[in-house]
């Protein structure tokens, strides 16, 4: 049996309990916005790792691609950040496993006997999302004494879905862990007047302040400065409802 790691979205936060359930993986997936070579480095010492480029990766030192086709244990797989961005030209009719991220919320679906997974965020918490990533387990099927996702289900972080491959003669299960409970949120509660502190915060920026400075101004924590600042630089021409929706607010 092999196991491979599905996480996207860290922005700077490599989490322990991430990290442990990282080690025992055979490969690790990252669909984008390591935003740093620690987290990157980091995640390569626990695994090889597969990743592409995210939209806030800009100061990452390796050059890492805008997308990835690769074959994993059998399973052949395409990579992006962002599935609004997959060229149209792209030949995506070969692929078992479309995996992508961006929007930090776990989405897992099967689309002409595809299926197109995204792990959700398992970096900083953004107020009402989820912590989650995503496990795969991968059994042949002339391997009787192999076990696939593990049978202990008390812990409710855990859920899993079987998928079915006739054609590539094994089945995997795509293992749903939300890590929500008892991690810290990084923003904690959000002001009642967010949507103004927000907009403040966008002309801030224009304005070249830094994130501390902003932070203080606007008598707001550091960390959601920095929410703030990060969706505001990365998505151009967003406006203050936009940005409140990627905060799931």
């Amino acid at each position: 049996m092999s196991k491979i790691g599905v996480i996207s979205d860290t922005h700077n936060c490599l989490r322990e309990p991430v990290q442990k359930l990282l080690q025992g993986c055979d490969a690790i997936i990252h669909a984008g916005d390591f935003c740093n070579d620690d987290t990157f480095r980091r995640l390569q010492d626990l695994a090889p790792l597969y990743a592409v480029l995210g939209n806030a990766d800009k100061r990452l030192s390796d050059p890492l691609p805008q997308t990835l086709s690769f074959q994993l244990f059998g399973l052949n797989i395409f990579l992006i950040h962002n599935k609004n961005a997959i060229p149209k030209t792209e030949l995506l009719s070969n692929k078992d496993l479309i995996i992508y991220g961006h929007s930090h919320k776990y989405e897992q679906q099967r689309l002409n006997g595809q299926i197109w997974l995204n792990p959700g965020s398992c970096g900083v918490k953004r107020f009402r999302l989820p912590v989650t990533m995503a496990l795969i387990h991968i059994k042949n099927d002339d391997d009787p004494n192999a076990a696939c996702a593990p049978d202990e289900k008390t812990d409710d972080r855990f859920e899993s879905e079987r998928f079915e491959s006739k054609r590539l003669g094994f089945h995997f299960d795509i293992e749903r862990i939300d890590l929500s409970k008892n991690q810290p949120d990084f923003t904690s509660q959000p002001p009642e007047n967010i949507r103004t502190v927000v907009q403040n915060v966008m002309k801030d920026v224009d304005k070249g302040k830094n994130v501390s400075a902003i932070a203080k101004k606007n008598r707001i924590n550091i960390e959601l400065a920095e929410c703030i600042c990060r969706l505001y630089l990365t998505h151009p021409g967003v406006n203050a409802d936009g940005i409140l929706k990627k905060m799931g607010l």
